[in-house]
């Protein structure tokens, strides 16, 4: 059975302290579950305390918010894939909407961060989404193919099938308003066909949803065949309502 992803991505929240009572308190009552796995995308500081406090749990794993390209260098404020796989990280975020239109990362940088993270062992979840005007345009599938065929470039067919995507209408994140379940799963579903033709024969990429996600529609987005995971942000700040969005049911596949 594959695992569904539950990403919390804690953005600038949470200094070491509070990472570290969120995640005791989400794993105290969230027993492992064969099903899914837990990914922490806390802060980079607070990095080694998840690290520390997911020891000895098989379901969950820790990553963070962004890496550099280079494996080291005079990139003040950066970090490498290297550095973040030394201290204890699995995955790595790249390409999420504020990295690209807060601080301008292109659709070329994230294909030398994918290939950065995975070259250092890390496994990357490449975020792809379209803004509001591209969607009213009729551009979604075109943003969305653009931003992957960026994102994996130079990746041979076993090495795309090792990057999760994370397909995350900018629109959607931080606004209360989410796509419904049948648009993202429409999404998914483009996204899924596109990788068909790079990965291996039978390979299943993990496809997550990401865009306000919360307790009262994560199960709705989950009963959605194409639909591997969430990725969530505000909602997985506080152990209560991240514990109700881990308690949603998948589909039945």
């Amino acid at each position: 059975m594959s695992r569904l992803l539950f990403a919390a991505n804690w953005k600038m929240h949470h200094a070491p302290a509070a990472a570290r009572e969120v995640v005791r308190a989400v794993l105290a009552r969230h027993r492992p579950q064969p099903d899914r796995e837990l990914i922490f995308y806390p802060p980079a500081v607070s990095l080694g305390v998840v690290v520390e406090e997911i020891k000895g749990r098989r379901d969950a794993a820790a990553g963070v918010q962004n890496v550099h390209w280079e494996p080291k260098g005079a990139f003040t404020g950066e970090i490498s894939a290297p550095i973040a796989a030394a201290a204890g990280a699995v995955w790595a975020l790249v390409g999420h909407s504020e990295r690209r239109h807060k601080f301008g990362e292109t659709d070329a940088e994230t294909g030398k961060k994918v290939r950065a993270a995975l070259a250092a062992g890390l496994k990357p979840m490449l975020c792809v989404g379209e803004l509001i005007e591209e969607r009213r345009a009729g551009r979604t599938e075109e943003v969305v193919l653009r931003q992957l065929a960026a994102g994996l470039a130079d990746l041979d067919a076993a090495a795309t099938a090792r990057v999760a995507i994370a397909y995350e209408p900018v629109w959607a994140i931080g606004t209360g308003v989410n796509a419904t379940p049948a648009d993202a799963a429409a999404v998914h579903r483009v996204i899924r066909g596109w990788l068909a033709q790079r990965t291996p024969p039978g390979a299943r990429a993990a496809i997550l949803y990401g865009g306000s996600v919360n307790a009262d529609n994560a199960a709705a987005l989950l009963a959605e065949d194409e639909l591997d995971g969430v990725l969530v942000g505000g909602a997985s700040l506080e152990a209560e309502s991240w514990l109700k969005i881990l308690a949603a049911p998948r589909a039945t596949r």
